[in-house]
């Protein structure tokens, strides 16, 4: 059985690391208007991490991906990404400026 961390009838959560599919609608225009996968890197939700820190941004962030490896189609990321991303998605975190 599918189970997934929602109550019934809502839609599905995503957090950070998570991969999701995306609908472009700032941008270059052959990226617009189709749908991606892409990465969340930041959350205005507060998460917490095991050392009982709680961590939000100040906007909502993703990175759209090139392929199924993880390697995104950027070559760099303004603003700050969590290290939960460095762990996961090491290629992320290397055209990051900043890691929290």
């Amino acid at each position: 059985s599918f189970r997934h961390k929602t109550r019934y009838r809502q839609s599905m959560a995503a957090g950070i690391g998570d991969i999701v599919n995306v609908v472009v609608k700032k941008g270059k225009p052959d990226l617009r208007s189709k749908i991606e996968r892409a990465v969340i890197v930041r959350q205005k939700k507060e998460f917490r991490r095991p050392n009982v820190w709680r961590v939000k941004f100040e906007d909502n962030a993703a990175v759209v991906l090139k392929d199924d490896a993880g390697n995104p189609k950027g070559t760099l990321i303004k603003g700050a990404i969590p290290e939960e991303i460095k762990d996961r998605w090491p290629a992320i975190s290397k055209i990051a400026k900043i890691i929290v």
